[in-house]
């Protein structure tokens, strides 16, 4: 939710911001034809609009992380074959009738004061399931059998590796410590 409002400011902040700089435009050619004061606070406010928009933009890009994701169980909990991690997958969906399902595996850690960490997340698919491959690999099938392009399984080591399908997790400053390789499609 936390998401939506920061995209809902960005993009009035992008309309307002384009609207003062189409009057900035009109004002500079009264400027230059008419020969009349230069227009310093439609300059200030136009510069200071794409400066906002541009901290919001770099914001989303660079500090992503998955805190706030909200949903419910789809599936497990599934116990490594240790016992050392329990996967649970969890959907949330989106965009009401038109919209879709995102999809997440969670990874407690069990010896560890059941410390959370999200190694999953992508477009739900109609073929999903989750499989411990041995003590530290968790198999992810999340397939679309009508649609091979949009196959987003994968085998995540889990201490070691994530997917976000969305790449957002990648670039992410905040998240770099937490996975030592991270996938994306």
């Amino acid at each position: 939710m936390n998401s939506l409002y920061i995209h809902l400011v960005g993009l009035f902040m992008l309309f307002l911001t384009v609207v003062i700089f189409i009057i900035f435009c009109v004002k500079l050619s009264g400027f230059f034809i008419q020969r009349k004061r230069f227009p310093k606070k439609l300059l200030i406010a136009s510069l200071a609009g794409v400066i906002v928009i541009s901290a919001l933009f770099l914001y989303q890009q660079y500090f992503f992380t998955f805190n706030k994701l909200e949903g419910e169980l789809y599936k497990g909990p599934l116990n490594s074959p240790n016992g050392k991690y329990t996967a649970n997958a969890y959907y949330m969906t989106y965009g009401g009738a038109a919209g879709g399902v995102n999809l997440w595996v969670e990874i407690t850690y069990n010896n560890e004061n059941d410390k959370k960490k999200t190694i999953y997340y992508s477009e739900a698919k109609s073929n999903f399931s989750m499989e411990w491959k041995n003590e530290d690999t968790l198999n992810i099938v999340n397939v679309e059998p009508k649609y091979p392009n949009s196959n987003g399984s994968i085998e995540l080591e889990v201490a070691k590796e994530i997917y976000d399908e969305n790449g957002l997790a990648c670039k992410s400053l905040l998240m770099k410590d937490t996975y030592e390789t991270c996938y994306q499609n």
